[in-house]
C-alpha cells in the first residue's frame, strides 16, 4: 500500500473545464475507481483513511504479539483488545451470552418505573435508548463543562427514514430485520413479528417528535436551560434526577435540555405506553447495539440491512480493519500516542504551523477590510480571531486509561467497560473547568474541526498525509489540499452559526443588525445554489442543513487561495508552469482532487438526508466556478456550466 497523492493521471484532460470540472480534476480516476465491493463510498478521504488503517493495523498486532507490555500500558490496552476482536472462535462459542444481563434486566422490569430506573445501565452500557446524553463546554458560559441531554433512541439514520414515503421499502426490510434477530434470540416466529411492530411503532414516534437536521444546526434554538431542581416537575416519568445521580454526575444547579418537546413526548410515552411495548423497544435497542460484535450469524444478519441494505455496501470489510476501527473508537488516545511516535515528525508541525499563519494572514486582512461591515461588528470579529488556537498533531497529554480493564478474552464487555469509562469521565466533569488541551478527534483521524466553544482550530495527525499534506509537492498542491482545509475550518468561526460565538466562546448577538442583515443576504445566495442540486433523480441537496459547511467551502478555497499568492509573489521563482499547468490551474485541479468519489446511491441518499456536508461533486466544483480567478485560470469563450453566485465574495 502506499498514500494516496495528487497525480495528473487522474485528470481528464479531453474534457473542458468550464463545461464539467469534477470530470476534468478527476474522470480517469472515477472511471477507474469503482466502489470497492466492501465500501459504500470511496474517495481520497477514504483511501488515507486505508492507508492509515495499514499503519494502525502494523502498530495493534504488533502491540498483540507483544507478552512483556506493563498492564495498563498503551500497548497492552491496544494488544489486548486486539486479541478480543480477533478471538472468533471465543465470540462464536459465547452466542448472546455477553449481553445476557441487560436483557434479563429488561425482562423483569414490571412497570414503567422499572424501565425508568434501567436507562442509566444502558446508557453506561453504550444502548443509547430513548435519548442521549454528553458534557460539552457550556455555549453560554464556555468555562465549565455542562450536561447536555438530546433527542435520540432511532436504530435508522434519521426521523426521514420513518416519516418519508421514499423510505417505504427501508422501513419494510427493517421490519423483517428486527423479526429475524429476535427469532435468532430465541423468540417465536409469531411473537417476533409482534415485537417488530412494537419497536417500529415506538421508534416512529420519537422520530415524528425529532427535530429535523437543519433545525439541530440553530444554536440558540438548542440552548434550553432547565435547573436540576425543577427537573422533576418538566419530566417525571424519565425521572431525569436520579438519572443523573446513576450517572455520576456530580451536584450542579442546572442542565441543557436540546428539544424539550422531544422529552416532553417521551416522558408521556414512557408512562403511556404499554409495559410490553417499553421492554421490547430496550430488548431491541440491547440487541441491534452488540449484534456487530457477537456470534457470525447475529452479525451478518446486521450487516445484511444496516450495512447492504440500507447502504448498499457489498460485503464487510476484513476483520483486522474493523479491529483497527473499533479500537481507535474506544481508546483512541492509547491507539494514537502509539501512533504519532512511529509516523509524526516534528518537520510536518512545523511545515503544518507556517500554512496556518499564512492563511490566518489572510483572513485577518479580510476582515479588516469587508467593505458591508460596519466598524462595531468588526471590532468584535477582530477580537475573536486574535483569540484563535491552533492544535497540530496530537494532544499535549494522551488520555489516561489507567481505570480501565481491557481483557483479550472478552471483546463485549470490553466495549462495554470502554463505554462506560468514557461515560462516566465526561458526566464527572460536569461543572468543572474546561480542560482546553483535550481533543475531540484521535490523532489517525483524518479529518479536521473548528470548536466554537474553545475558539479553535484543530488538525490531527492523520489528515496531515497526502493528498491533504504532501512534502514531496509544491505549494499549489499543499495550498489547494491542506491550505483550503485550514481556511474551511477558519471560516467556520465566521459560518451561520459559528458567528454566533464571540472571543471566549459563548454563544451571544454581537452583530449587529444591519451587518447581520448584510450576512443572511449572501448566505441565502448559498443556500439556493447548494438546494438547486440535484445528485439523483428527484433528490436536491438541502441547502439549509449544508450551510455552513458550503460557506467553509467557499471561504476556505479563497483563503487559501489568496495565501498562494502571496507566497508566490515572496518566492517568485515558484510561479512556473509544471507539466504545462500553472501554479493556479494546479491549486484548483489539487483542491477538487480531494473531493474525488465514487459513491453509491444508497449512501448518497442517507448522506443527502443526514449529512451537514453537501455531496462531493459539487465541494469539488461550485466554490472553485464561482472563484473570482476561475476565469483566468481556465480562460474559454463559452459560459462555465454551473450557477454562478453574485456578490457573495
Amino acid at each position: 500500500m502506499k498514500p494516496p497523492r495528487f497525480s495528473l493521471e487522474y485528470m481528464d484532460q479531453s474534457a473542458d473545464p468550464r463545461k464539467d470540472f469534477y470530470r476534468y480534476a478527476n474522470g480517469k480516476w472515477i472511471d477507474s475507481h469503482p466502489v470497492p465491493s466492501d465500501k459504500t463510498r470511496w474517495g481520497a478521504f477514504n483511501e488515507l483513511y486505508d492507508w492509515n488503517l495499514y499503519l494502525l493495523s502494523k502498530i495493534v498486532k504488533s502491540c498483540a504479539a507483544e507478552d512483556m507490555a506493563p498492564p495498563g500500558s498503551a500497548k497492552r490496552l491496544v494488544g489486548d483488545f486486539y486479541k478480543s476482536v480477533m478471538n472468533t472462535r471465543l465470540i462464536e462459542n459465547r452466542q448472546f451470552s455477553p449481553v445476557e444481563d441487560l436483557w434479563r434486566a429488561a425482562l423483569q422490569a414490571n412497570g414503567w418505573q422499572d424501565v425508568s430506573r434501567l436507562i442509566p445501565r444502558l446508557h453506561l452500557s453504550g444502548v443509547h435508548a430513548f435519548f442521549r446524553s454528553f458534557s460539552h463546554p457550556d455555549k453560554k458560559n464556555s468555562s465549565v463543562y455542562t450536561l447536555y441531554i438530546y433527542q435520540g433512541g432511532l436504530s435508522l439514520p434519521d426521523r426521514e427514514y420513518y416519516i418519508s414515503a421514499s423510505f417505504a421499502e427501508i422501513r419494510k426490510h427493517y421490519k423483517r430485520h428486527i423479526r429475524r434477530m429476535f427469532m435468532m434470540r430465541g423468540i417465536s416466529s409469531a411473537q417476533s413479528q409482534v415485537w417488530a411492530s412494537h419497536v417500529l411503532e415506538m421508534e416512529t414516534t420519537l422520530a415524528q417528535k425529532s427535530r429535523m437536521r437543519a433545525e439541530l444546526r440553530d444554536q440558540e434554538k438548542n440552548y434550553n436551560r432547565v435547573e436540576v431542581s425543577e427537573i422533576g416537575v418538566h419530566y417525571p416519568g424519565l425521572a431525569l434526577g436520579r438519572y443523573l445521580r446513576d450517572v455520576g454526575v456530580p451536584a450542579v444547579p442546572y442542565v441543557v435540555v436540546g428539544q424539550p418537546e422531544f422529552f416532553s413526548a417521551v416522558d408521556s410515552e414512557l408512562r403511556s405506553r404499554p409495559l410490553e411495548s417499553l421492554k421490547v423497544y430496550v430488548l431491541w435497542h440491547i440487541l441491534s447495539t452488540f449484534a456487530p460484535y457477537l456470534h457470525r450469524k447475529a452479525e451478518r444478519e446486521h450487516f445484511d440491512f444496516f450495512n447492504r441494505k440500507l447502504l448498499g455496501q457489498k460485503r464487510p470489510e476484513s476483520r483486522w480493519k474493523r479491529a483497527v476501527r473499533l479500537i481507535d473508537g474506544e481508546i483512541g488516545e492509547a491507539l494514537g500516542k502509539l501512533y504519532v511516535e512511529k509516523h509524526f515528525t516534528k518537520e510536518a508541525s512545523k511545515r503544518m504551523q507556517t500554512l496556518v499563519e499564512d492563511i490566518k494572514t489572510v483572513f485577518r486582512d479580510r476582515l479588516e477590510d469587508i467593505p458591508w461591515m460596519t466598524k462595531t461588528t468588526r471590532k468584535t470579529a477582530l477580537e475573536k480571531f486574535e483569540k484563535f488556537q491552533t492544535k497540530i498533531g496530537h494532544p499535549v497529554r494522551f488520555r489516561d486509561y489507567s481505570g480501565l480493564r481491557i481483557d483479550p478474552d472478552d471483546l463485549v464487555g470490553n466495549i462495554r467497560r470502554a463505554e462506560e469509562y468514557e461515560f462516566r469521565r465526561q458526566m464527572a466533569r460536569v461543572g468543572e473547568p474546561v480542560d482546553r488541551s483535550e481533543w475531540l478527534m484521535t490523532p489517525p483521524t483524518v479529518n479536521a474541526y473548528f470548536s466554537p466553544t474553545e475558539n479553535e482550530i484543530v488538525f490531527p495527525a492523520g489528515i496531515l498525509q497526502p493528498p491533504f499534506f504532501d512534502t514531496e509537492m509544491d505549494d499549489a498542491i499543499n495550498y489547494g489540499g491542506i491550505g483550503a482545509v485550514i481556511g474551511h475550518e477558519i471560516t467556520h468561526g465566521y459560518d451561520d452559526q459559528g458567528r454566533k460565538y464571540d472571543a471566549t466562546g459563548n454563544l451571544r448577538d454581537w452583530w449587529t443588525k444591519e451587518d447581520e442583515r448584510e450576512f443572511q443576504s449572501r448566505a441565502k445566495k448559498i443556500a439556493e445554489l447548494y438546494s438547486a442540486q440535484e445528485p439523483l433523480p428527484g433528490v436536491f441537496v438541502n441547502g439549509e442543513l449544508t450551510l455552513g459547511e458550503n460557506i467553509a467551502d467557499f471561504g476556505g478555497l479563497r483563503l487559501a487561495f489568496e495565501a498562494l499568492q502571496r507566497r508566490l509573489a515572496q518566492e517568485p521563482a515558484k510561479r512556473k508552469p509544471l507539466h504545462g499547468l500553472t501554479p493556479e490551474q494546479r491549486f484548483f485541479i489539487s483542491y477538487a482532487q480531494i473531493w474525488r468519489q465514487t459513491i453509491r446511491d444508497e449512501e448518497l441518499r442517507r448522506l443527502i438526508t443526514i449529512d451537514p456536508h453537501s455531496p462531493a461533486r459539487y465541494r469539488a466544483t461550485l466554490p472553485v466556478i464561482n472563484h473570482p480567478a476561475f476565469d483566468e485560470a481556465f480562460p474559454g469563450q463559452d459560459r462555465v456550466v454551473g450557477t454562478r453566485v453574485p456578490g457573495v465574495w
